[in-house]
Parts: C-alpha cells; sequence; structure tokens
C-alpha cells in the first residue's frame, strides 16, 4: 500500500487531535460572510430563489475572500472565493437574462390572468400562442373601422383587450363586442384555412380599443403543429360564439319577442356570417 493511501487512511479514521485552540478569533470579515452564506442557503426554489440564493452568496464568498487576504494572508482562501463569487455574479447574470426574456407586457399578463390562467394553461404554451402575435397590441382609434362589410379580407383573428366595438350590417346595429372577446370569431370559423372572404359586417370602435391579432397564415400553422393550442383555440372560440348567438338571440325576442333555438345548425351556420 502507498504511501498516499496510508495518509488517507490515517487522515480518515485517525484524524489528528488539535494541541490547542487558536486564543484570538477570526476578523470580523470571516464572520459577517459566514452569516451571509448562512442566509443565503435559506432561499427557496424558483428562478426568484435562485436570484436571492446566488445575489447572498456572491458578497459572502466575497467576504471570505478579503478575510483570506487580509486576514489569513491563505492565497489559496483568496484565489477559490474569488472564482466562487465569480461564479455567482455569472449564475446571477443568467438568471437575470431568463427573467427578461421570460417577462411578458402588462397586457398579455392581464390576458394570461384573464382567460389561460383558469385553464391552468402552462406558461410556455401562453409563450407560444403570444410568440405567434409577435407580442405586438394594435390600437383602434374612435370610430375607426377595424372591418368594411364587404371590403375588408378575412386574414387574421383578433382579441379585444380594452375598449367596446360595434357590429352592424347594412347600417343596422347587431351586437357590442367586450375585452377579452374575439373580435373575428365568426368569420375565422366561417371559411377552412384554403378559403378566402370578406367581411360580412363592419365592426367600429365606440371607444379607444387595443387587440391583439394573429395573421391567418402563422396561426394555422401553430394550430397543425400543437395540437394542445387547436383544442385551446377551439375552446375558446367555441364560447365566444355562442355569447354572441346569445347576445343576437336576446336582440331577437327585444324586438319581435321571439325566442329562437340557438343549437339548429340553420340558425348557427346562418349567424357565423352575422346575418342575424
Amino acid at each position: 500500500m502507498s504511501t498516499s493511501s496510508l495518509s488517507w487512511d490515517q487522515a480518515v479514521l485517525q484524524p489528528p487531535a488539535c494541541d490547542a485552540w487558536k486564543e484570538h478569533m477570526e476578523g470580523a470579515a470571516y464572520h459577517l460572510a459566514s452569516c451571509i452564506v448562512l442566509l443565503g442557503y435559506m432561499g427557496g426554489s424558483g428562478i426568484f430563489g435562485s436570484l436571492y440564493i446566488f445575489g447572498l452568496l456572491a458578497p459572502g464568498y466575497f467576504c471570505y475572500a478579503l478575510w483570506g487576504w487580509l486576514s489569513a494572508c491563505g492565497l489559496d482562501i483568496l484565489v477559490w472565493n474569488a472564482l466562487l463569487v465569480l461564479t455567482c455574479v455569472l449564475q446571477l447574470a443568467h438568471l437575470a437574462y431568463r427573467l427578461r426574456r421570460d417577462t411578458v407586457p402588462e397586457e398579455f399578463e392581464l390576458l394570461y390572468k384573464a382567460m389561460y390562467l383558469p385553464l391552468q394553461v402552462p406558461l410556455e404554451v401562453y409563450r407560444e400562442i403570444v410568440k405567434c402575435c409577435e407580442e405586438q397590441v394594435q390600437s383602434l382609434g374612435r370610430d375607426q373601422n377595424y372591418a368594411v362589410e364587404g371590403k375588408t379580407p378575412i386574414d387574421r383573428l383578433s382579441l379585444l383587450l380594452s375598449g367596446r366595438v360595434r357590429v352592424s350590417q347594412d347600417g343596422q346595429f347587431l351586437h357590442y363586442i367586450f375585452p377579452y372577446q374575439f373580435l373575428d370569431s365568426p368569420e375565422w370559423e366561417s371559411l377552412r384555412p384554403s378559403e378566402e372572404g370578406t367581411f360580412q359586417v363592419t365592426l367600429t370602435a365606440e371607444t379607444d380599443c387595443s387587440y391583439i391579432t394573429w395573421p391567418r397564415r402563422r396561426l394555422y400553422l401553430l394550430l397543425r403543429k400543437d395540437r394542445y393550442i387547436a383544442r385551446l383555440f377551439s375552446s375558446h372560440l367555441g364560447y365566444d360564439i355562442s355569447e354572441k348567438l346569445y347576445s343576437l338571440n336576446e336582440k331577437l325576442f327585444a324586438k319581435f319577442g321571439l325566442r329562437f333555438d340557438i343549437r339548429l345548425p340553420s340558425l348557427y351556420h346562418s349567424c357565423l356570417g352575422r346575418f342575424c
């Protein structure tokens, strides 16, 4: 057995006892570093927990480096703790980059809480949806048209974030569109991916509005690629169209005293073109 093996066995099985303890305490930098590192290891999980941990470990190891340089006078202590400080700083930079990359604008955060969080949609999936609309919020001034009857092509799908939009046909009011409702869900559902068409109604902003829009082709590609997102949009669009059908049904009841069964296929398909 080699000498090095014997020394390791002796160090583990028969460790040398201290002949005498130091009479003086280590410097303030050593104790401050120990306190900071202790607090650092009390951090939680997740990205904010990691920020807390490395945010305290970096100054803790820096204090150890100062202690090794000024008090212990040990080059190895200084070098190792300087490397640990550098590692913590690099990790903090990486976490800050991830946090900035994953942060979405306030409008999209409110949209997530209103429509996607109740369905427990993962943030990763939501980011794919937001990415498809290029994270851009469009604006619509008061009395400005989003679509004109018989002229505007159906080449996108939009969701109203704020404001109120009036839907009319041949100058006759049909219904309103409110925040977190689709502007053109009936038009989207009325066409197949290979078909083209134009709006059969006019959509006019009654107040200053903001909305997000997905280009038709890009959204179709996303829905074809991700079946979960496709089911999610199908659910939202179905609910949105049913809300519009109910509002039209209430309007007919108030005008003629008649209430139609909106489950009838003929009425459903006619309302998809907003002819009700």
